[in-house]
């Protein structure tokens, strides 16, 4: 548990059966959880208390998740205490793991039945709050829902709205991650693609040879025609064409079409119509 006590965002009161059960709501770890402390659930049990602090301390996942919060209580009916105060808190889905860990056959016989009631039912009830603002577990709401009454009607159809809403949610999140999970595997394959033929990866010296090759080719065959160098003027054609200043500094993936461009204007000054050039 650390030792600063987490404030609540949000504090409800839900009445379990007849016992009043406080869930809050808090900012931890960058996310919204739902915190629920466990001292007046141990006295509505007829737990005692320190055991039950000792052994959530002892288990490994519940001392880890064990955290004060700080919990507005009401004064008692003789107008005692209330206020803010630090509360030992379990979040909502390990308290089941809390509630399971208590021997229904080694309490109190006329207790047996609330503990197995709290085991089976408190985790929904609590959720409930905060999913669909339901704050009573009471067997009387379930017979009034039971009538077909145009309240109970809208009772009814803004759960089912609020369920399809929170479905939606979690939908248009599992979506979400998806989509920036296959953003993420074309980014890798981007990557993979750009190693293969990677632009800041240059010819081989083979490569840059046959380049080499080819220009003194066709300056040759200019010669023979013009009685002119044109030596320099091809490798600044080169340049310009592929947007580099040295043809040692030619992208790997653009080799194929740099020889490609250099055969083309072999053809064009000796007039060939096919074959090999020789270079």
């Amino acid at each position: 548990m650390t030792d600063k006590a987490l404030v609540p965002v949000i504090q409800k009161e839900v009445l379990f059966y007849e016992d009043v059960i406080t869930a809050v709501q808090v900012k931890a770890g960058g996310q919204e959880q739902i915190y629920i402390p466990i001292r007046p659930i141990c006295n509505y049990l007829g737990l005692d208390w320190s055991a039950q602090y000792r052994r959530v301390n002892r288990d490994p996942v519940l001392s880890e998740v064990i955290q004060g919060v700080a919990i507005t209580t009401m004064p008692s009916p003789d107008g005692r205490g209330g206020g803010m105060q630090e509360m030992s808190c379990l979040p909502l889905r390990f308290l089941p793991g809390w509630l399971f860990g208590i021997s229904a056959n080694r309490v109190k016989e006329d207790l047996r039945d609330k503990i197995i009631r709290y085991q089976r039912e408190c985790y929904d009830v609590l959720a409930e709050a905060f999913v669909e603002g339901r704050l009573t577990a009471d067997p009387i709401f379930e017979d009034l829902l039971a009538n077909d009454t145009p309240a109970a009607q809208a009772y009814k159809m803004a759960s089912a709205i609020m369920k399809m809403a929170r479905q939606q949610l979690l939908l248009e999140a599992q979506l979400e991650t998806h989509a920036s999970q296959l953003v993420d595997h074309e980014q890798r394959l981007e990557e993979i693609e750009a190693t293969l033929g990677d632009p800041g990866r240059f010819i081989t010296p083979d490569q840059a040879m046959q380049i080499s090759q080819a220009i003194k080719t066709i300056a040759a065959e200019i010669q023979k025609r013009t009685k002119q160098n044109e030596y320099g003027k091809l490798y600044g054609q080169l340049y310009r064409e592929f947007g580099i200043t040295s043809y040692k500094l030619l992208p790997a993936n653009k080799f194929d079409r740099a020889m490609v461009w250099l055969t083309d204007m072999y053809r064009q000054i000796t007039g060939a119509t096919g074959g090999e050039p020789p270079f």
